[in-house]
This record gives structure tokens, sequence and C-alpha cells, in this order.
């Protein structure tokens, strides 16, 4: 018998019920974990971050120089390749070796 609670939220979000559950538990894991990486910036970085993006508006030419470093170093602080390995071992049924997750062993000791 299916979750009233689920059948009643389901409605009000258009195309959830033609989305099976595990892509819907996936979703929420892949948030959880941009949540984790991003809210390791400080507030007011997380506000020149947006700020950044909106005026690059997907285009670093509209960017000066000092604004592409200043968006890549607070970009580098939410660590990238962590997070992006991360999203591919909760998405794959085989584990990812460590490699793919943190680095080459001599880039990890630094």
């Amino acid at each position: 018998m299916p979750n009233p609670l689920i059948t009643k939220t389901a409605g009000r979000i258009p195309g959830l019920r033609r989305l099976p559950m595990a892509k819907v538990l996936l979703v929420g894991e892949l948030a959880l974990l941009a949540r984790e990486h991003v809210t390791r910036l400080e507030p007011y970085e997380r506000r020149r971050l947006f700020e950044l993006l909106r005026r690059a508006r997907m285009r670093r030419d509209n960017l000066t120089a000092g604004e592409r470093a200043e968006l890549a170093a607070i970009v580098a602080k939410t660590n990238p390749r962590l997070f992006v390995g991360s999203a591919a071992d909760k998405l794959s049924p085989v584990r990812l070796p460590r490699r793919v997750l943190y680095g080459k062993r001599s880039r990890r000791r630094r």
C-alpha cells in the first residue's frame, strides 16, 4: 500500500510520481553532499561566490583577472575533487578507489 504522505507530496511536485524512488533518494544524497561542501565556506565567502557567479553569467570573460583568481580560490576551498569523487561513489554500484576521491599519494601529503 502506498504511503499517503508520499502520495500527497508527489501530487504537489510535478513529475515526482514518474521518478523511481531510488532516483529521488540519490538526488537527495547529492543535495546533502553539495550542502556539506558549500558549508565549508564562511558566510561572506558564500555571498561573494554567488555574486561572482551571477556576474560571470557562465562566461569567464565577464570577470576581471582578479575576480577570476578570487573565484578560483573560493571554489578550491570547497574541495571540488572530493565532491565529484564522492558523488561518483554514491552513484556507482562499485566502491571507487581512494585515489579517485583524494588524488595521487603525492598530492594527498601536501
